[in-house]
């Protein structure tokens, strides 16, 4: 069995117009959870007047963005000549691979939002590969000892998502309007994260709220969760990744080379991370190295 789950507490930020993110990986914790190596729970917000959210040109290499909605819609623009608005109930998979740049903004008309933003790292042999974008409005779903299951990434239940990974993982939204307990199988070489978007959820006699992350080691093939009513929790989950990365701004690498190369070709315009149209903000600048 593994042991008792680990707690792992948010870091908030306000990137604009209202929205609060709060990030709960990487954190001095854990940085990874399987290839995800990277979770922001946005909302739920009301935007101010004139508000919403509203993200200009920024590139990506070593990863795939992973956007689960819940409410409210937004338009991706990329650098390959997608443009995709993301609706509740929809996941948007970008692939950044050897470099893609891309916008995210709300429509007009929207008040709310609220969503799961994620990465996930991509292997080194696939750290290259040629960017590409998915947008996947339709996602398995069952319901079963009282909640309902969506299937956002990997296998579960005899089901498998369409999300084109490079890693095995699994990502599940679970909701409930009542009180329920749920038995989940798990592979004991795998480690797991619980995140409540809403709601909360009991795992060994604790109490997990919104923006609280349960963490689970490897160890265990089955857990017991206790929903409360109107939840709905995110479970996550993969192998241990087992390759070290170097995380640095909007970037995923292998080496402080790989992200250094990155950097500099984004602030040099680059073709290699193209050019997003349609948005009319300007492009965003990277920090300056935190090793340099």
């Amino acid at each position: 069995m593994s042991s008792s789950p680990q707690r792992l507490t948010a870091r908030e930020a306000d990137i604009g117009g209202g929205l609060k993110v709060h990030r709960l990986i990487p954190s001095r914790q854990r940085r990874l959870i399987g290839a995800w190596c990277f979770l922001d729970h946005a909302g739920p917000a009301v935007f101010e007047t004139g508000g919403g959210m509203r993200v200009g040109p920024h590139p990506h290499i070593g990863l795939q963005t992973f956007t689960w909605m819940l409410e409210g819609e937004v338009l991706h623009r990329d650098s390959l000549g997608n443009e995709q608005v993301i609706r509740p109930g929809q996941v948007n998979l970008m692939t950044a691979g050897h470099g893609i740049s891309h916008t995210e903004e709300s429509l007009p008309d929207q008040e709310r939002l609220h969503a799961a933003q994620l990465w996930i790292a991509l292997p080194y042999d696939d750290r290259n590969v040629a960017p590409a974008f998915d947008h996947y409005p339709d996602l398995p779903q069952w319901a079963d000892q009282g909640a309902t299951f969506t299937l956002l990434a990997g296998e579960m239940n005899g089901e498998r998502a369409p999300a084109r990974i490079y890693s095995d993982l699994l990502g599940v939204d679970v909701a409930c309007t009542e009180r329920v307990t749920v038995t989940l199988p798990l592979r004991p070489d795998w480690e797991y994260g619980f995140l409540p978007l809403q709601g909360g959820v009991e795992i060994d006699a604790d109490t997990f709220g919104p923006n609280e992350l349960a963490f689970l080691a490897p160890g265990a093939d089955r857990i017991t969760v206790t929903l409360a009513p109107g939840s709905r929790i995110l479970l996550v989950g993969g192998a241990p990744f087992g390759q070290e990365i170097v995380m640095w701004w909007n970037f995923v690498g292998h080496s402080k080379q790989e992200v250094a190369d990155a950097q500099r070709e984004w602030e040099a315009a680059s073709p290699r991370f193209g050019t997003v149209n349609g948005f009319d903000g300007p492009r965003l600048v990277a920090p300056p190295l935190a090793w340099r």
